[in-house]
């Protein structure tokens, strides 16, 4: 029959079948089993208990002494791809080719470029100095300032309504409103003036670009009234003109296409749907031009031959209807870059403006106090580990004296 006297949790001697065993000698390389740390939690339940309670406690006074903070939430409608001027030309002609792929390279995610707009430097330095923020926030620097601001506010502009969410947290309720809507503010005018830089800067290349056509349809058309005084030709055959004046045309959409095929290529490779087609375009345009006989410098006229001077005429004319097209492109871009130019801060649209926050976002008592009975479980059980193995350290003789040994080496000086 086996007799267990028990004198401790895990040391005590068990008699079986007339001999005495230690569990204090078991030997090393044996395995501790759940059932043994199970034996120490419920040896030192009161001391995890304790450690619970403490840390609870701990973390109840925390929260208590926490400054309320309170956060306030706009959301905004960032620029859309496309402008209205490009629209507005696009409907105005149909050789807005041009037009058309200067509209179409925005971003994949236009709203990534929106928020690291938000979130840049000047937006931050032109908050800080509209609320005072150095002196609000007892920083010497300003760099000092934007980390802080930082913290208080969030810019969020991953939401899959396309919308981008900016909150600001501050300990009183009115400035976290005043905040939020400031920082859109100042973000409008960052946009607008960055918008307007570029729309200048397309309205001054259009405007050059056109003062340039301008000349070129100028000359043409001077070479074609000395043609006219030399040749004595004022007008020639109605289908002749017809055809000049389709060939100036499907060469001004020729070119058009050409130069919609070269911004493209910086962008995209051959493989590019939207490349393709503009390449099959260019290759109809192409056709249309060789089956009217413009494909050479010559121009023949399918109704028979036509004399020098009637041929010399025919190329003035032809210049100057080509230039008149490309003149009348230019002009819809350069209109639509003053357009787009005079829009102003019109980019930025504000869907909810903030309002004074009725409830605060931190500190988060119940979160708080759960977290810290949870950590004070995992760290009373650790606890408790660590008191059982020291005490079945201090219980063997030969730990005993090597514990001994490590607390006189901490102690020496």
């Amino acid at each position: 029959m086996a007799v267990i006297q028990s004198e401790g949790p895990l040391t005590a001697p068990v008699e079986v079948e007339g001999r005495a065993t230690d569990t204090a000698a078991t030997p090393p390389e044996e395995e501790i089993s759940l059932l043994d740390l199970l034996i120490v939690i419920a040896a030192r339940r009161w001391l995890i208990l304790k450690v619970i309670i403490v840390v609870i406690a701990l973390a109840v006074t925390i929260s208590l002494l926490l400054p309320f903070r309170y956060t306030a939430l706009t959301s905004i409608l960032p620029p859309q791809e496309g402008s209205v001027g490009m629209g507005m030309m696009s409907q105005l002609s149909g050789l807005g080719s041009v037009a058309s792929l200067t509209g179409g390279l925005g971003l994949k995610n236009p709203n990534d470029l929106q928020v690291a707009m938000l979130k840049s430097r000047t937006v931050e330095d032109a908050v800080i100095d509209r609320f005072h923020l150095m002196a609000l926030y007892h920083t010497k620097r300003m760099s000092e300032a934007q980390k802080v601001l930082e913290s208080n506010i969030d810019i969020d502009g991953s939401s899959k309504d396309g919308l981008i969410r900016i909150s600001a947290t501050d300990h009183d309720p009115k400035f976290a409103e005043e905040l939020a809507n400031g920082y859109v503010e100042e973000f409008k005018k960052f946009s607008a003036t960055l918008a307007v830089t570029e729309a200048s800067r397309r309205r001054l290349f259009f405007e050059q670009q056109l003062a340039q056509a301008k000349d070129n349809l100028a000359n043409a058309e001077e070479e074609l009234k000395k043609t006219e005084q030399k040749t004595g030709m004022i007008q020639i055959d109605s289908q002749a003109r017809a055809v000049i004046e389709s060939v100036a045309q499907l060469r001004a959409q020729i070119a058009a296409k050409q130069v919609q095929i070269q911004a493209m290529q910086t962008f995209a490779t051959g493989e590019n749907p939207d490349m393709q087609i503009a390449e099959q375009e260019l290759a109809g345009l192409k056709a249309q031009e060789e089956r009217l006989g413009a494909a050479s410098d010559a121009l023949t006229i399918p109704k028979g031959n036509m004399q020098q001077s009637e041929l010399e005429y025919v190329r003035k004319l032809r210049d100057v209807k080509y230039y008149e097209t490309i003149f009348d492109l230019l002009a819809r871009q350069y209109e639509a870059a003053k357009v787009d130019e005079a829009r102003q801060g019109a980019l930025v649209q504000v869907v909810d403006r903030a309002i004074v926050p009725d409830h605060r976002s931190s500190p988060k008592r119940t979160l708080i106090v759960l977290a810290a009975g949870v950590f004070g479980v995992i760290l009373g059980v650790c606890w408790a580990f660590a008191v059982e193995g020291y005490a079945r350290l201090s219980r063997n003789p030969a730990d005993r004296a090597r514990l001994d040994t490590l607390k006189a080496l901490l102690a020496r000086k």
